[in-house]
């Protein structure tokens, strides 16, 4: 019910605080923007600057609204404003979002947003929109033109590859012919899904341990009673350390810990119930199995930490060598298991230092699998490997998948298949395609505005630092050295227009456009081999390959790295004035 009523206003001195701390948010807000790319922001931010001055808290006179305050911002000299089409276009698309009836001091994300969020309906195929995704749908286009250009016979492999995997993912007639049957193959390699195999099923020859081995050989996730993940140590950047942690669950763990009453584990249960059928089950065997099977998965989550116990860095960072692991969980031949799971190049011994992120699961799931029957173990993990690759199958599969998503996130569509296969394909082969994008696409002018721009916000910042009167000596002095230390991979490494480097990063992986399920397989392979084997390389912190996945919306600040990452696909919308500084 709405009211009229007016809430008790802030003291004048207060108010004034308030709204300059506003104001200072506005301004950081766009010089971080800068920060990101988006460069031609300026020019809005000096529209703005004219438009809104009284309405974030300049009290030298009474507030006005911004809508009041136009006339004199169109009155105000030229020299102070960017009016070059590029500054123009980047102001209308600020102001058209926001609502500028509203006080920013009263609500400043109505004022900011209003405007967008009012008027920007969420498609069906989404679960969400924000301001990137204009950007998204653009870059598939872009990319929907490299990736789907004819083959070239003497054109690289890496480029090759990219294109047979879109023709693989595109071709629905053969997919729809071949069925489900190579699922099925592959999960018959695995050693076979009770539920599917009824008493034909061998308890006696399974082991969730050599059903590891079979996942991670056959290019599924070993993650599935423990995640196993090679990574930078995080107390000594300058190597990479075996990580094990809780599994890695078919649902979020806030779920599973509702029971069967939460709609979204139900929804889960008779989504992998319908998939059993599917794959060719009987439903009255695939109820009874699968509800055991997600009753195991219950357990699983049980016995990990929440999210909020998970926040403390230091408590996840729990080293233990392969000796001391064999001593504290015994049941698990630690030596073979890792050795197993990683490439044959690369051996550990017993001396191997282990991070074990929550000793406490190690211990709990020692004492649950020997409670649980093989049969429901080995649903459990092959439950999950089918339902993995459901993307990649017919559509029947596929629509009863949305269903469940449906109730899981609210989208009731997929979006179009051509931009489903451009984004896996993107995702997949992001060096090639990002090589690909940025040959057809990114101009070195853009490149050297970005780096040009990073430098000065830099260099602004360390002036700042110098300046506050709020930071001691000490930390002053660690922040300058970091601000200065910090690096930056602006746009893409250069090494992405060397086609030979290209080739020799995909020299071992083949794809076959014939084969789309097979060719997702050896992707999967080829990414974990790759991973698992710079356990022994030393860390770059400027390698090509890390910083060479172009074709992304985003920006960020990496901590570990003490790096800042812009790609260049945050630019695609937007003109940078050659003059910003001025």
């Amino acid at each position: 019910m709405g009211s009229t009523q007016h809430t008790a206003r802030p003291s004048t001195s207060r108010r004034q605080r308030s709204c300059m701390g506003r104001q200072i948010f506005v301004l950081t807000t766009l010089t971080c923007l800068l920060s990101l790319g988006l460069g031609s922001a300026l020019g809005a931010a000096a529209v703005y600057k004219q438009i809104s001055k009284r309405a974030i808290g300049d009290n030298s006179e009474p507030r006005k609204t911004v809508v009041e305050n136009e006339q004199s911002a169109s009155n105000a000299p030229s020299g102070q404003l960017c009016l070059t089409p590029g500054c123009v276009q980047s102001a209308a698309s600020v102001l058209k979002n926001m609502k500028l009836e509203v006080d920013p001091c009263d609500n400043f994300y109505d004022f900011a947003c209003g405007t967008y969020v009012r008027d920007t309906p969420i498609p069906d195929d989404k679960t969400s929109v924000n301001g990137f995704n204009e950007i998204s749908d653009k870059l598939q286009q872009q990319l929907r033109v490299a990736i789907d250009a004819p083959l070239v016979p003497d054109e690289p492999k890496p480029y090759k590859l990219v294109k047979n995997l879109y023709k693989a993912c595109m071709n629905k007639s053969l997919i729809e012919e071949r069925g489900i049957a190579p699922a099925k193959k592959m999960l018959k390699n695995l050693g076979g899904w009770p539920v599917l195999e009824g008493d034909d099923w061998d308890a006696g020859s399974f082991s969730w341990l050599q059903s590891v081995y079979k996942f991670r050989e056959q290019g599924f996730s070993v993650d599935y009673f423990i995640d196993f993940s090679v990574g930078t140590d995080v107390k000594n950047s300058t190597r990479r350390i075996i990580d094990l942690d809780q599994a890695s669950l078919g649902l979020s763990r806030e779920y599973f810990i509702k029971g069967f009453e939460d709609k979204v584990v139900t929804a889960y249960y008779s989504y992998l119930v319908d998939l059993a059928v599917l794959y060719g089950a009987e439903r009255s065997r695939a109820e009874t199995e699968i509800k055991e099977s997600v009753m195991f998965e219950m357990k699983l989550a049980n016995i990990s930490l929440p999210n909020e116990k998970r926040r403390n860095a230091t408590k996840l960072y729990n080293p233990r060598t392969v000796e001391q692991l064999q001593k504290e969980y015994p049941s698990v031949p630690w030596l073979e298991y890792f050795n197993t799971i990683l490439p044959k190049t690369v051996k550990v011994s017993n001396d191997e230092t282990i991070i074990v992120s929550v000793p406490s699961y190690l211990k709990e799931l020692e004492i649950l699998l020997s409670q649980t029957p093989k049969r429901v173990q080995a649903n459990y993990a092959l439950t999950r490997a089918a339902a993995a690759m459901v993307s990649y199958l017919t559509e029947d599969v596929r629509k009863r998948q949305l269903k469940y998503y449906t109730v899981l996130s609210g989208k009731t569509e997929r979006e179009s298949r051509w931009k489903e296969c451009v984004d896996m394909v993107t995702g997949s082969l992001s060096i090639a395609v990002g090589s690909q994008y940025v040959k057809k696409y990114f101009k070195e002018e853009a490149k050297k505005n970005s780096q040009e721009m990073v430098e000065d916000i830099r260099a602004e910042f360390i002036k700042i630092l110098k300046t506050i009167d709020w930071m001691d000596d000490g930390t002053r002095a660690s922040a300058l050295e970091k601000a200065a230390s910090m690096a930056s991979h602006i746009a893409y490494p250069d090494e992405l227009l060397d086609d030979n480097k290209i080739t020799e990063f995909y020299d071992k992986l083949e794809l076959n456009p014939d084969l789309y399920l097979e060719s997702v397989i050896n992707m999967t392979i080829f990414g974990t081999d790759f991973s698992f084997n710079r356990l022994r390389k030393p860390v770059n912190k400027t390698e090509w390959i890390t910083h060479g996945r172009p074709a992304v919306v985003n920006a960020y600040y990496s901590s570990i790295e003490n790096s800042i990452r812009e790609f260049s696909i945050t630019k695609i919308s937007f003109t940078f004035t050659t003059n910003y500084s001025d």
